[in-house]
Formats: C-alpha cells, sequence, structure tokens
C-alpha cells in the first residue's frame, strides 16, 4: 500500500484544511488519508509480453479515442494475450490517451512474470536451492541447482502435486 499523498485535517475550532502531509499538532481533531499517488496516477500492470502487445497495439491506433479504440479492441486477434484477458480492457482504456510511447512507465507498470516451482526447502551452504525438473519419459524427475532449466507451472496445485516433505512450491519470477 502506499503513502497517502493529501490529507483531510479537521481541528477542534470546527475548520478544515487539507495538507500534504499529515499535520502533528494540539488541535487537531482528525486527519484522515484522501488519496494516495496511485490512486491520483494510476498504472497498469503488466508482464513485458504484454506491454509488447499493448504497444504494438497502440503504434496501429494510437490516433482513436478512447472509445473508438475500444470498438476495435476484438479485431486484433493476434494480441492473445490483450484478448485473453479481461482485466485490461477498462485499465487500457483508462489510459490509452495518457500513454506516451517514450515514457511508457508514467502509465504502465511492468510486472515479472510469474510461475510456480518446486525447490528444496532450505537452501545449500552457498544459497542456493535445489530445483525440481521433470523428465517426460516415465514421469521421472531430476534435481538442478539452476531456477532456469526448472519445471515452471501455473499453479500453486499443479506445483504441489510434486512436492515432498522435503520441498515446497514457491512463486517466483521467470527469469
Amino acid at each position: 500500500m502506499t503513502e497517502p499523498v493529501a490529507y483531510l485535517n479537521k481541528y477542534l475550532d470546527n475548520s478544515t484544511n487539507i495538507t500534504r502531509y499529515k499535520p502533528e499538532n494540539q488541535r487537531l481533531l482528525s486527519s484522515n488519508p484522501l488519496y494516495t499517488a496511485e490512486q491520483l496516477h494510476p498504472r497498469v500492470k503488466m508482464t513485458q509480453a504484454e506491454f509488447d502487445e499493448f504497444n504494438e497495439y497502440y503504434k496501429r491506433l494510437n490516433n482513436l479515442t478512447a472509445v473508438e479504440m475500444l470498438d476495435n479492441y476484438f479485431n486484433f486477434a493476434d494480441m492473445p494475450l490483450l484478448l485473453d484477458s479481461e482485466k485490461f480492457i477498462l485499465p487500457i482504456a483508462n489510459i490509452w490517451e495518457k500513454f506516451n510511447p517514450d515514457n511508457p512507465e508514467e502509465t504502465i507498470e511492468i510486472v515479472p512474470d510469474m510461475k510456480w516451482f518446486v525447490r528444496s526447502k532450505r537452501a545449500s551452504n552457498f544459497g542456493n536451492y535445489i530445483y525440481l525438473k521433470k523428465i517426460e519419459s516415465d514421469d521421472k524427475v531430476t534435481a538442478f541447482n539452476l531456477k532456469s532449466v526448472a519445471e515452471q507451472f501455473d499453479t500453486q496445485e499443479e506445483a504441489e502435486k510434486w512436492t515432498n516433505p522435503l520441498t515446497e512450491a514457491v512463486q517466483l519470477p521467470v527469469e
């Protein structure tokens, strides 16, 4: 949660004011947060792949208003990540006209792609974990010290099927 950027302050003499910082005043009756910087300037969270799709979509249609963009939104079947999730429709419409391709971090936050892994509960003396790697033939498993070659799961339930008392399912960013 981000810190508030404005407070509504009420004083004992029934006066009120708005300040950027929570005042420390003996006459203060209450000080309530109004909003956070994130609420004032919302950013859409996307993985790098989702952002790449959005950027391509924006390049094709940047001359449209947000309403016109929404009319065309479902016409682009080559945008599977954006079209696959309804979580993007309203946020994209909200940032569409504010988006600046030269400064995308103002409206879009790139988040790491997260997957589930099965790894040892304890790290080695060198701080490394041992990760599970399934071998497709006969559903055998082996262990690797490198997360980059480890088996990745989309859900926690899938990963937990492969755990044992010495391992755990953890969600980590994909490199």
